[in-house]
């Protein structure tokens, strides 16, 4: 059965990715108003988000910023949608890297990396980063949660390997990632580290968007123990349709951190992406749905 859901919304999206971009931007501006005026989804998540976020802010701010989002999260949806069917040369347009070198020099020097990244701008563009980098013989790869509905996961699964790059479950990526380590394989690894951490997960507690906030140290504990260097992705979007990925170097892997450092100064990374374009941070997510207590200095 899952085989069969699979394909059919597999051939669905495919017929849909077809058309251009400009139509699909009509159809996402019905889709902004059917998730925001008529569900309402998330909206009351999405709003509480905003204002615990920014105290400071007016309810005309608030509310501006969250329709924002709304037609953004439409955006996203078509766009992820039409990487069924999107020319290489296309999204190279649509999606720039700057000092895409760093990741270069890195990885030319035998250096596997890890990328710090979060739901802002539209992530599932990201992958195309092997169109822009020139070290040969890389393997890219992302890091995913597993979804419950397994032909939507199937599916969300071909979508990411658009670009070549291969996708490990949480649950095994320290294990695939040392295999490919033992066979001298040098990886650059994609961890959307911005999400609510699992139960059970080893978290730092640290003052994020005015409001105390936990992020998963098992990135910084993985970049570790394999010797990994860390960078950070700043995604921002340009406009409609258009993005750019800035590269900013965390740390070259010589030296081991400090306690927590790479999660304090991801955080701060990630704080600075927000600030600049709330809009376009995925405010749906229940990331403060378990109250949490600041580390002790």
């Amino acid at each position: 059965m899952t085989y069969i859901i699979y394909n059919i919304l597999r051939f669905l999206f495919k017929a849909i990715a077809l058309l251009p971009l400009g139509v699909l931007y009509v159809f996402a501006d019905f889709l902004y108003f059917l998730l925001y005026h008529v569900v309402r989804y998330r909206r009351a998540v999405v709003e509480d988000n905003l204002r615990q976020c920014f105290p400071d802010k007016d309810e005309a701010w608030i509310k501006e910023t969250e329709k924002k989002f709304y037609r953004h999260f439409a955006d996203c949806f078509v766009e992820t949608v039409k990487l069924l069917h999107i020319s290489d040369e296309e999204i190279e347009r649509r999606v720039e890297f700057v000092n895409v070198e760093i990741i270069d020099n890195l990885t030319a020097q035998g250096k596997s990396i890890v990328v710090y990244f979060s739901h802002c701008g539209n992530w599932e563009w990201a992958p195309s980063v092997t169109l822009h980098a020139h070290t040969e013989g890389v393997e890219y790869c992302q890091v995913y949660r597993p979804l419950r509905n397994k032909a939507f996961d199937e599916l969300m699964l071909h979508l990411r390997s658009r670009f070549g790059s291969v996708s490990f479950p949480k649950s095994t990526v320290f294990r695939d990632l040392f295999r490919l380590k033992a066979k001298g394989i040098v990886t650059v690894t994609g961890f959307m580290s911005d999400q609510k951490p699992s139960h059970g997960d080893p978290t730092y507690v640290t003052m994020f968007l005015n409001r105390p906030t936990a992020f998963i140290t098992g990135t910084e504990t993985l970049a570790a123990r394999l010797g990994m260097a860390t960078v950070y992705w700043d995604m921002e979007k340009i406009s409609r349709g258009h993005y750019r990925i800035v590269t900013r170097l965390i740390s070259d892997g010589s030296q081991k951190p400090e306690h927590n450092e790479l999660t304090r100064k991801y955080s701060q990374m990630l704080e600075t992406t927000i600030l600049r374009d709330p809009s376009i941070w995925l405010w749906t997510h229940k990331r403060w749905k378990n109250k949490v207590t600041l580390n002790p200095e």
